[in-house]
């Protein structure tokens, strides 16, 4: 493994789970105390389960990439691109290709654009949020002609 990420919900969204676990024990205690602090833990609990086990996962190893549910071979995967802030905005809104498979989560901004080269996928680039775009973009870019021009031989 080389690397591996798990979009996990941000800090707000775990007060949000914290909150329903508190609404829930307000729900229950008219009934009793002990229902609403036992209503209060499950919802608690199942929530953050849910939304911790519904995370999609970046995974690199050097036999394939994984972004959430699409996986493909490291033969097939181009070059990377990390962005942060108003070039993330800019990399999945106006310049987003209506063919790439995405895999974005509101409570992280930066984004990574791994670019496909297997020519029987229509898909031209994978475009997913991460925590750490320049992690990925080492790790996939290693060894790879990064524009630069070729050297010509006389």
């Amino acid at each position: 493994m080389q690397y591996q990420e798990r979009l996990s919900p941000g800090f707000g969204t775990w007060i949000l789970i914290v909150c329903a676990g508190v609404a829930s024990f307000f729900v229950g205690a008219p009934i009793s105390i002990t229902v609403g602090v036992i209503a209060a833990i499950v919802v608690t609990i199942l929530l953050g389960l849910i939304l911790y086990l519904s995370s999609p996962v970046i995974e690199i190893t050097p036999e394939f990439v994984r972004v959430g549910r699409a996986q493909i071979e490291r033969e097939y995967v181009g070059l990377a691109e990390g962005f942060r802030g108003e070039a993330a905005r800019i990399a999945a809104g106006p310049q987003l290709d209506g063919r790439a498979f995405m895999c974005f989560r509101g409570w992280i901004d930066p984004k990574i654009r791994i670019d496909i080269t297997d020519p029987a996928d229509p898909t031209p680039y994978w475009l997913a949020s991460t925590r750490h775009p320049e992690k990925i973009e080492e790790i996939l870019n290693a060894g790879k002609e990064l524009g630069t021009p070729a050297e010509t031989v006389s």
